[in-house]
């Protein structure tokens, strides 16, 4: 690698430009044409692409299984399904949710959407971004392929303990949901990986941490959230797999161990997660609160503290899930203050969206709609959630279908919403094609008025005592008339979202064509084609403020110098964004599928025997050391004088 100045970058390519230049670029950072260029390439836009098609049919899973539930619930006694079936459905519903469609999907928008914000050519540790899609895939196909055959897991997606444990779980139903979430926790913290070291290393030159954009903000503090977090789940279901596989006692309370150490450590990363989904949707929101209020974000530093805080306060509320088992109730205050704190930077950003509209010239169209559900309904959702942090309310509606609706109104409002409101802003950047209007306000307007039909009753069912977890009820308890409502409100949400894919197929086939920036938006993203050419940026931009499409309308400076002819990267400083070396990029290789399908192999064998182990370690270093054999060394660096 050579140091650079910004002064005096090699100029190999500088003397190319136009078509001339775009054409030695695709050549560099082409793939191979064909099934072999897919399976091989390293490309971050096509990866990304890959997992957020991918977590797109696990929500429609999800959404099915869901719909499966509100049938069997929408009238008293009924008996459509047995005890099994519906465990099975309640634990795929959520295990799909949370962990094959809400925390990937995030990441997902990362992959595709942070080097092209920060204005770099790919991301960090392109091959481990491969290999982690593959082991995602891998996961998610394996739990639903249990679940078709009917042994799908049953004991909930939190899997307690000692329901999931050998004793009460006996068979193979809990094993394959606690392998698959080592299958997602892999390929999440690899990503996470990715993430920290684009976002920390790779950003245009001015690009100072100050310049960021929100939604990369938002992706650090998550990326090191996942990082902090997710190795406690993967510890806790690696100590339920010992119990259930070789018989430890991690969870026996009869041989000294602890249920409730499965909570605790379930939790500490369960709690997080929900700020997980959170924070990068924020990001989605300040981005097209922007855009459609003509104005930059009001308020940014409080926005950017508000990230961090909300990153920090996480790891401390964990236990307000387990205000209902017996812990020594001094604790409690201490999580209910942290429980209250939390709230506290979601609001300042709240009115930080609020007060960039006000003061702003907003255009309401299809993006900005849902941001306005998110608000409406995020804040019910929070409303809710601080009445819980209370320990005596609580106790008295912690198992009901209160808590339902209020998580359902955190997530969904808070995620889910931002969610499609990005992906009708961004597909134009996906597929330089618009989204038909029209047919986004039928969807949103179906999906808004639907959810609220759907969820609101559940608060009144819960204040009425229905449990959760119940796949029945008598007919004499009052709950029949907001169930039955309930269940035709989540078939109207289901509705909107076949017409939300509708129109994405119809206009990816049949949409208008987007240019470059159809939005008028300010971000880097949006400096490139739609969609974008592999390699991203003809040149490097060179960022002087945070909203530079705005600031340079007629011409946004940029940084020639990285050779046309090798896959290289710009990295630049971690506080001022000065470029620092050349760095090059890795080229696209089949060895990450062979690693994770080697990977895939052990942790399936070891369902069964934990001598998969073992002998599945040979196969797993044989791919890692085709990964990482060395190549030919490169050629002399050019002097730079």
């Amino acid at each position: 690698m050579t140091v650079l100045s910004g002064k005096d970058l090699p100029r190999d390519g500088e003397q190319l430009q136009g078509p001339a230049l775009d054409a030695r670029l695709a050549r560099t950072w082409g793939d191979a044409p064909g099934l072999w260029g897919w399976i091989t390439t390293t490309d971050h836009k096509r990866i990304g692409i890959r997992y957020i098609v991918t977590g797109m049919v696990f929500l429609v899973l999800a959404g099915l299984s869901a719909l499966w539930m509100r049938l069997q619930l929408a009238t008293p006694e009924n008996s459509m399904m047995t005890p099994d079936r519906y465990n099975q459905l309640f634990t795929m519903h959520g295990t799909t949710m949370m962990f094959l469609f809400a925390v990937p999907i995030m990441e997902a928008m990362a992959i595709y959407l942070v080097p092209l914000m920060i204005g770099t050519r790919n991301i960090s540790f392109p091959r481990l971004n491969a290999f982690s899609y593959w082991m995602y895939l891998a996961g998610g196909v394996m739990i639903w392929v249990a679940f078709v055959l009917n042994i799908g897991p049953d004991a909930g997606w939190f899997s307690y303990t000692p329901l999931s444990g050998p004793q009460f779980s006996p068979g193979k139903r809990v094993d394959i949901w606690a392998q698959m979430i080592t299958f997602t926790e892999v390929a999440a913290l690899a990503v996470a990986v990715e993430l920290v070291a684009t976002i920390l290393k790779q950003r245009a030159p001015g690009m100072t941490l100050a310049r960021m954009p929100l939604f990369v903000w938002g992706a650090l503090v998550t990326a090191f959230m996942v990082i902090f977090s997710m190795p406690s789940v993967a510890l806790a279901s690696s100590l339920l797999i010992a119990d259930r596989l070789i018989g430890t006692h991690f969870y026996n309370a009869a041989e000294h161990g602890d249920p409730l150490l499965w909570q605790h450590l379930f939790w500490f990363f369960g709690h997080p997660e929900v700020y997980i989904i959170f924070l990068p949707a924020t990001g989605f929101v300040s981005h097209i609160t922007e855009a459609f209020s003509r104005r930059p974000v009001f308020a940014y530093p409080a926005m950017v503290l508000s990230l961090v805080t909300t990153g920090l306060l996480a790891f401390g509320v964990w236990v307000h899930h387990m205000f209902a088992t017996g812990l020594p109730r001094l604790g409690y205050s201490f999580y209910t203050a942290a429980t209250l704190a939390v709230s506290i930077p979601a609001a300042i950003q709240i009115f930080c969206w609020i007060a960039t509209m006000w003061d702003g010239r907003p255009r309401f169209r299809v993006p900005l709609l849902y941001v306005v559900a998110f608000i409406v309904t995020f804040v019910i959702g929070g409303l809710s959630g601080v009445m819980q942090a209370s320990v005596p309310i609580d106790l008295q509606v912690h198992d009901t279908y209160f808590v339902v609706a209020h998580f359902h109104y955190v997530l969904v409002g808070g995620a889910v919403f931002p969610l499609l409101g990005a992906f009708t802003y961004w597909f134009p950047k996906f597929t330089g094609r618009m989204m038909d209007d029209r047919l986004g306000k039928i969807a949103f307007w179906m999906i808004f008025i639907g959810f609220q039909v759907a969820f609101f009753p559940m608060h009144f069912l819960g204040l009425m005592g229905m449990p959760r977890r119940v796949y029945t009820y008598p007919t004499n308890m009052g709950w029949d008339e907001l169930n039955l409502l309930a269940t035709i409100g989540s078939f109207v949400v289901a509705a909107a979202f076949l017409v939300f894919i509708v129109n994405a197929i119809f206009s990816l086939a049949r949409g208008a064509v987007a240019g470059a920036n159809p939005w008028d938006a300010p971000g880097l993203e949006w400096a490139t084609s739609s969609p974008p050419p592999q390699y991203n940026f003809p040149h490097i931009p060179v960022v002087s403020s945070r909203t530079p499409l705005w600031d340079n309308r007629n011409h946004l400076p940029v940084m020639t110098g990285l050779r046309v002819d090798d896959r290289e990267l710009l990295l630049t400083s971690v506080m001022e964004a000065i470029p620092d070396v050349r760095d090059p990029s890795a080229m696209p290789s089949a060895w990450p599928l062979w690693a994770a399908m080697a990977t895939t192999c052990l942790f399936i064998s070891s369902i069964f025997t934990p001598w998969a182990v073992v002998i599945g370690a040979f196969p797993v270093a044989a791919a890692l050391i085709g990964w990482f054999w060395p190549k030919s060394p490169p050629g002399p660096e050019p002097v730079i004088e």
